[in-house]
């Protein structure tokens, strides 16, 4: 009797735990990823008007089609800063996409140039690397001077100084892996399937990405002043194509955030899968050694069930973004180990990181150190 009565509450038990496990991954799935997307400009800020072309309804035409795309899938919720000829402040844009808790914030602009400058280029947040850079976040931070107290609002940020960008990517900082992930594929798509010349990802400091709390992407789609390409992208061919590469990029994206399909963030820094694995111990004092596995809005428990098998795993999480992580050692021959080991459980995109005091340092300069 003892035996049957034990026998049902395991079953009873069992039967419990695969419930409440459904209802954790229907709730899971039934999140949506929600993508902010906004048009630059608007109403009394026409943008550039290169050629006769007015920058604010181009990009605002091609946002309307990448949200007309993206809203046929139904786990995917998107907001605009504005559907209509209005303006916006730019505080006001970052304002909404933290609001809505977004997955991602993408910004679609047109650039100009006093020469016949053309192609297409992505910018995440971060300091200027070149003057040029610096010259494009002035231009389209310079729209703050339309706005309504924007002393007070800026807290005395000037668009024309380089000082005033200094502190502007720590807020962005720690998503700024996912935000180049983001900014590669929409370059691939230009560069790849449109043969627009490819202006590369860039940094510098843009204000409408500085408060942003998610992955975050500035768009210069082209040049309005050359006046080949302000024609295509004035055409509707034109803004159908940009927004169509925009929209498989942003798909791309959230794919590679599936843990289902053992999605990756972001490529190694090195390329660690060539180099040989011997047995030699190779340590590096002070520094640790994961293999990260996959990265995902999910928050997932860092367990083998989870992780096609795989053992000592574990998470870190970054408000809306966790990352997980294989294996932990100061020996880089072992983590190359874990490396291949994940790859053969099919995690094909893995990579090294390393840590130094508890902070993730660069591979390549502590590969360049010497190790005991």
């Amino acid at each position: 009797m003892n035996t049957i009565i034990n026998t049902r509450f395991f079953l009873l038990a069992i039967l419990l735990i695969v419930f409440n496990l459904q209802v954790l991954y229907a709730q899971s799935s039934s999140e949506k990823f929600v993508v902010v997307l906004d048009a630059g400009h608007g109403g009394k800020d026409p943008g550039n008007l290169g050629n006769g072309y007015k920058e604010k309804s181009i990009a605002l035409n091609i946002v309307l089609e990448v949200g007309k795309e993206l809203e046929k899938n139904s786990d995917i919720k998107v907001i605009y800063t504005r559907k209509t000829d209005v303006f916006i402040e730019l505080r006001e844009r970052a304002a909404i996409a933290n609001k809505a808790d977004a997955d991602l914030f993408v910004s679609v602009h047109c650039d100009a140039f006093t020469n016949n400058a053309y192609g297409a280029g992505t910018f995440v947040l971060g300091l200027h690397k070149s003057q040029a850079n610096f010259e494009i976040a002035k231009k389209e931070n310079e729209v703050i001077f339309l706005e309504d107290n924007y002393k007070e609002t800026y807290a005395g940020f000037d668009p024309s100084s380089p000082e005033s960008l200094i502190g502007m990517t720590l807020m962005q900082e720690e998503y700024l892996d996912q935000s180049i992930l983001l900014a590669t594929l929409v370059q691939n798509n230009f560069t790849n399937k449109l043969k627009r010349k490819n202006r590369s990802v860039k940094q510098a400091g843009f204000w409408v990405l500085h408060n942003t709390y998610m992955p975050s992407v500035l768009i210069e789609t082209g040049f309005l002043t050359n006046k080949a390409e302000g024609a295509y992208l004035n055409s509707k061919k034109g803004q159908s194509q940009m927004a169509s590469a925009i929209k498989d990029a942003i798909l791309d994206y959230k794919h590679s955030l599936d843990l289902n399909v053992g999605g990756n963030i972001s490529p190694s820094e090195i390329d660690n899968s060539t180099v040989s694995i011997d047995e030699t111990k190779l340590i590096y004092e002070g520094i640790v050694f994961k293999v990260q596995i996959a990265a995902s809005s999910r928050k997932i428990e860092p367990k083998g069930y989870n992780f096609k098998g795989l053992d000592a795993i574990s998470r870190e999480d970054h408000e809306a973004l966790y990352k997980y992580y294989y294996g932990s050692t100061s020996d880089y021959n072992e983590v190359k180990r874990l490396q291949k080991e994940a790859k053969d459980k099919g995690y094909n995109s893995c990579f090294i990181v390393a840590y130094k005091n508890g902070k993730q340092v660069s591979l390549a300069d502590v590969l360049n150190s010497s190790a005991n």
